[in-house]
């Protein structure tokens, strides 16, 4: 299985699919280090030659950072808005979308499962005393 930047690629799949199972790197990015490294990206990984694989290492090492650097970059980047108390690194802190959506409904895959509050449900539609 051809390694790069330290992620095994799947065997099976056109080399600008591959490349984008590493972190960092998408669509327009994969399309770009194939034109630098001189590779056709209907190319199968498995069909790939250790010199392919070498410009390939090489094309992502010079231009891009990924995997553990690019991680690493993000989460000092978090810390920092953190540690300044701004608006998105409070966000982050109370563990809220920090881009702008609403919050009222949705957001459920950073507000976490919905928890029940007391007091509602079966009193709804009943006139207040």
């Amino acid at each position: 299985m051809p390694r790069i930047a330290g992620i095994d690629l799947p065997k099976d799949k056109p080399i600008w699919v591959a490349l984008q199972h590493i972190y960092g790197i998408g669509r327009t990015s994969s399309q770009h280090i194939l034109n630098t490294a001189e590779v056709n990206p209907s190319t199968r990984v498995k069909e790939l030659t250790e010199e392919q694989l070498g410009q390939l290492r090489n094309a992502i090492d010079n231009q891009y950072k990924v995997e553990g650097d690019l991680r690493r970059e993000v989460q000092s980047n978090i810390k920092r808005l953190v540690e300044i108390s701004c608006y998105r690194g409070m966000r982050h802190r109370m563990n809220l979308p920090a881009h702008g959506q609403r919050t009222r409904t949705n957001a459920r895959t950073k507000r976490g499962a919905r928890k029940t509050v007391a007091g509602r449900g079966q009193r709804r539609g009943v006139a207040k005393k």
